[in-house]
């Protein structure tokens, strides 16, 4: 991912390019022109996913693009990325910032949670038909999350006709390497069976930076009861649901955890689900 963005920006050298009549169509066809002038790319697709209007600056729409791409010297490999632009009709640039917040609008714009990713098999609690859905991305090692996932969803899962959960496996792994096998030892407790694996994710305690799947399965069995070996981590239905999950998080472009949505909108604040009655 981080390759394509490095890719894609190498090709547009300025921060903003003036265009008539910024259409769907013409923002496909320009940015497919500037990104096709990279010599390194063999193949560029571009798509325009969605267009969202922006509140606060009229006449100013965000365009969520989906990219693929292929390497010249890596034919097979196919590099797929969102990235998001904005145009007002005559000028399309890449960020923009407010002054008075100085909060950058990128931030500010997410594609839409889709209501095929409510999956029964990402929903830990409540009912399918409760009233209001949430969604979470996670890291159980993540120092924000482990404050925050474990009261939210207790609370939540007090009122099932309510809220229905759905938890994603979100883990970073560059900050917690650690991350990345204890969540695969998640999916595969829960393949097993096991219940309330979720929860007692937050439990483990483990170096976020350790890297011995030794000592890591140790922890992850003493906090969930299990014994998970590391010859379930290679499980092809393991390794599916991850990758699943993290398909997920790309296609709405999850930078960070926790991330929340609340009936399929971005709660910022993550906590909305508070002020529901």
């Amino acid at each position: 991912m981080l390759l394509m963005l490095k890719l894609l920006v190498s090709t547009l050298l300025l921060s903003s390019f003036l265009y008539a009549n910024a259409t769907g169509d013409k923002i496909e066809d320009f940015l497919s022109d500037k990104f096709e002038e990279n010599p390194r790319l063999s193949s560029v697709s571009v798509n325009v996913e969605d267009i969202v209007p922006l509140k606060n600056l009229k006449g100013w729409d965000a365009y969520i693009i989906d990219i693929n791409a292929k390497l010249k010297n890596k034919q097979k490999s196919v590099i797929k990325q969102k990235m998001i632009w904005f145009s007002n009709g005559h000028v399309i640039t890449k960020d923009l910032t407010d002054m008075q917040s100085g909060q950058s609008y990128t931030e500010m714009v997410k594609p839409k949670f889709k209501d095929k990713y409510y999956r029964k098999e990402n929903l830990i609690y409540g009912n399918a038909n409760a009233k209001h859905k949430i969604a979470i991305f996670s890291d159980p090692l993540c120092p924000f999350c482990r404050k925050y996932v474990p009261g939210a969803i207790k609370e939540m899962k007090k009122y099932p006709q309510k809220f229905a959960v759905y938890y994603y496996h979100f883990p970073l792994d560059r900050l917690h390497p650690a991350s990345v096998p204890i969540v695969k030892a998640a999916l595969a407790a829960k393949l097993q069976g096991v219940k309330d694996v979720v929860l007692k994710l937050y439990n483990i305690k483990v170096n976020p930076r350790e890297r011995d799947i030794k000592k890591i399965l140790v922890a992850f069995n003493k906090a969930e009861g299990t014994h998970i070996t590391k010859k379930d981590l290679k499980s092809k239905a393991v390794l599916k649901e991850l990758k699943y999950d993290l398909n997920v998080a790309n296609d709405i472009m999850v930078g960070g955890t926790p991330t929340v949505y609340l009936d399929g909108v971005n709660d910022r604040t993550k906590n909305k689900y508070k002020e529901v009655k």
